[in-house]
């Protein structure tokens, strides 16, 4: 398994702030330091990932700066171009206890935008403990990636939580060890690669799955004709991975898969929402590489994904109609599917277009394994913070990540929306 995850786009300032700008240290630009060791990638592939360490905390005297104690990064810096960018450490089960902020300077303008939240994660996402994916030393803790659109320069800033005042013997908790910032670069939409390859992947985005009859080859919102008929929905279109320029050199070539679907888990992907939508197969060629090359995943930990206006794509290898084991969920990877919505949704409403994509998918998707997107469901988790290992829970069979895990994801605004996704995902199966 190679050492192999990314979050918003950056709100550009209106007026210039230039910073003095530094070579890129540690790592040359497009061979991160925790996969030379394994062999550079070749260099024909789409695409790059710089990997940085980030510098010490400084010692105290030397925070004259403001600087809080403990707290890690990089000064304002030209680098290789790079749209998306997140934080990783070495061990997947520690967690930060704190803020990583990002500022990024656009290539277009040579404008800094502010800071930027990168949200931390800890480890909601990722394959389950005790999965061959979380082979120990392999996967890595990361921050969620920002989608922050072509950019040449940057900065970042990782600050421990601040103590409890109000015990005068507490001190900051220590950051996670071997923080490195990723800055991911996801190569070429496939339009605008030239010559035969480029032509057969965009021909892969053209011939996306079309939508097909049910199964039972009903219509939306009828019954079967048969009560021994079961209920799916009609197929939705989906954009193959080819469609949506995949390198499939970067993912493990075997797949890996679960008896049946049960329950669908549906997520934001705390990437920002100021992305358009022909740039949403940019947007999930960066999350890929970043799950993969810099978290250390087998593929892209998403069975499927959503755009903000309602396109579908598939996610994680292995075939949409089969039970391919993600990464979305942790804890309740095993006979889920984890749908996730490009942005963020905590406090931004979800595009409506893209509700009705969720709830087209896990019609179809939920459908072919007879699950109803109105019932209720006992899975057994495999360990998380929310739900010990073994034990076994009641959830909604379209649930939100934050039923899994004690997360904010899929974001309070969209969550909100899973209600109106069951009812509609019903109607589609014919319920």
């Amino acid at each position: 398994m190679r050492a192999f995850t990314a979050s918003a786009i950056g709100v550009t300032c209106t007026a210039a702030f230039v910073l003095p700008l530094a070579a890129p240290a540690g790592a040359a630009p497009d061979t991160p330091a925790h996969e030379a060791a394994a062999g550079s990638e070749p260099a024909d592939l789409p695409g790059s990932t710089q990997s940085l360490p980030l510098d010490p905390p400084a010692a105290p005297s030397a925070r004259a700066t403001g600087a809080p104690a403990g707290e890690q990064g990089l000064t304002g810096r030209a680098v290789s171009p790079f749209s998306m960018a997140g934080v990783v450490w070495d061990d997947v089960d520690a967690e930060l206890h704190g803020t990583a902020q990002v500022r990024t300077r656009a290539t277009a303008t040579h404008r800094w935008s502010g800071w930027q939240d990168l949200e931390t994660h800890n480890a909601e996402h990722a394959p389950d403990p005790g999965a061959a994916e979380r082979a120990p030393g392999a996967v890595k803790g990361s921050t969620a990636p920002l989608w922050v659109g072509d950019s040449d320069g940057v900065e970042v800033r990782v600050r421990p939580r601040a103590p409890d005042t109000r015990d005068a013997s507490a001190t900051p908790v220590p950051l996670p060890a071997g923080l490195h910032l990723e800055l991911v670069d996801p190569g070429k939409d496939p339009r605008d690669i030239t010559g035969a390859a480029g032509a057969d992947r965009a021909a892969g985005r053209a011939g996306a799955l079309p939508p097909a009859p049910s199964r039972s080859g009903t219509v939306a919102g009828t019954r079967p004709a048969s009560a021994a008929e079961p209920y799916i929905g009609p197929r939705p279109s989906i954009v193959t991975r080819e469609g949506w320029g995949a390198d499939e050199k970067l993912r493990e070539k075997t797949f890996a898969y679960t008896s049946t679907v049960k329950a669908a888990f549906v997520h934001h992907s705390a990437t920002g929402n100021n992305y358009t939508c022909s740039q949403a197969p940019s947007v999930i060629r960066g999350i890929y590489r970043y799950h993969v090359t810099s978290s250390g995943w087998r593929d892209i930990g998403y069975n499927f994904l959503v755009d903000k206006c309602g396109n579908i794509y598939e996610g994680r290898a292995g075939g949409v109609t089969k039970a391919v084991l993600g990464a979305h969920t942790l804890g309740f990877n095993t006979n889920t599917t984890g749908i996730a919505v490009l942005g963020t949704f905590t406090s931004t409403e979800p595009p409506a277009a893209a509700v009705t994509a969720v709830s087209k998918l896990t019609a179809w998707k939920l459908g072919l394994s007879g699950a109803d997107p109105k019932g209720k469901v006992t899975l057994v988790s495999g360990g998380s913070n929310k739900y010990a290992k073994g034990a076994k829970v009641s959830l909604d069979v379209i649930s939100g990540h934050r039923d899994g895990f004690a997360t904010e994801c899929p974001g309070a605004r969209l969550y909100k929306k899973l209600g109106t996704a069951r009812t509609t995902s019903a109607g589609l199966q014919g319920r």
